[in-house]
């Protein structure tokens, strides 16, 4: 626009509102939450939800436990549950078994069904409190990054008005000079709301998206075992749990059937592709 762009390296405006709030976010939050902010970072950069093949390898883990629960007594299907990382149908899928959370989601509920005792409602009602509770924990970062986002404009006008006072004590220097020093306050305003608005809080809402992505695996895992209780063949079940995948990454049912009936592998590839 034809400014000068120098004037807006002011480092004692930077120096004070990244200062504010860096400080802002050590206090509010706790350290597991300063630790999980870098990782849900990390995660919104790199976009990291779930592609179509982890969804068709969570139905495929699915469908085959629900075939060994149906087929096999309950001391041959416990060892699956209780050591997941040498279960044959888990090691079958190694993306699943590195999402820590979503394997033990699935092998505690699959206890409970193995026991025999639990109703469908009650387990209904157990794993939407945990999902609610997962809810919770991963949108801490979020709510974390939006509370400086929405604190940025202020602290933007604090260090706004500390240049103000720094240029009140200057009214008997040269107007360049005095203008100057104007400017430089000014700078803090601009800079406080451009983090906030144009920085910070599209991550804040690029974060809650990843992980909204991610516990939708939750959720589908919730639907097929469900399903399964109250009395679904494994392939009905698991087309429970595919109708909660967004369209837009959804398999077609006969991917799906593909994917879990014995040689279906094959599909596999052309999946990937298509992704």
């Amino acid at each position: 626009m034809g400014g000068h762009l120098g004037v807006l390296v002011q480092p004692f405006e930077f120096v004070i509102i990244g200062g504010s709030s860096l400080g802002i976010f050590i206090v509010a939050n706790q350290l597991p939450t300063i630790k999980d902010c870098g990782k849900a970072f990390m995660e919104a950069v790199m976009d990291k939800v779930p592609k179509p093949r982890d969804y068709l390898d969570i139905l495929s883990l699915l469908h085959a436990l629900m075939r060994e629960l149906r087929a096999k007594a309950r001391s041959e299907v416990e060892g699956h549950f209780d050591n997941p990382t040498e279960s044959e149908v888990f090691k079958a899928f190694p993306s699943i078994l590195k999402n820590h959370d979503l394997t033990a989601f699935v092998c505690d509920y699959c206890r409970l069904i193995i026991i025999g005792n639990a109703k469908a409602h009650e387990i209904e009602a157990l794993m939407d409190e945990e999902i609610e509770t997962l809810h919770y924990d991963r949108f801490k970062p979020v709510h974390a990054y939006q509370a400086i986002a929405d604190g940025l404009p202020a602290l933007g006008i604090v260090a706004a008005v500390l240049g103000i006072i720094h240029a009140m004590g200057a009214l008997d220097q040269s107007p360049e000079e005095l203008g100057g020093l104007i400017g430089a306050a000014l700078v803090g305003t601009f800079t406080g709301i451009f983090f906030a608005y144009a920085i910070i809080a599209p991550i804040a809402q690029k974060i809650k998206v990843v992980r909204q992505k991610q516990l939708r695996m939750f959720t589908l895992v919730k639907l097929s075992l469900l399903a399964f209780m109250n009395g679904a063949v494994p392939q009905v079940a698991v087309e429970f749990g595919r109708k909660t995948i967004p369209s837009k990454e959804r398999p077609s049912i006969d991917v799906v059937e593909s994917e879990t009936t014995p040689g279906g592998a094959s599909a596999a590839p052309n999946l990937k592709e298509a992704a």
